[in-house]
């Protein structure tokens, strides 16, 4: 699944791939937002982690974990 991170200051976003559940990605988020942590952590698809202090979050934008078909498709 896609994340996009908006960070406070900054024109770009984070962008990352993740392979963990909507619901965990969800919690982490906002456990970081109400300040029961102090970092945001996340984790890519290849094991990397991303931290991002909280306090600097502006937006996060989880996507769907569903794959998209490519191509023709008939149904």
């Amino acid at each position: 699944m896609e994340i996009k991170i908006g960070i406070a200051d900054s024109n770009r976003e984070l962008v990352v791939q993740s392979k963990d559940e909507v619901d965990t990605v969800k919690k982490a988020v906002a456990d970081a937002l109400a300040g029961r942590t102090e970092l945001l952590e996340l984790t890519d698809e290849k094991g990397k982690q991303y931290l991002v202090p909280a306090a600097r979050v502006s937006y996060v934008e989880v996507g769907t974990s569903e794959s998209r078909s490519v191509g023709f498709n008939a149904s």
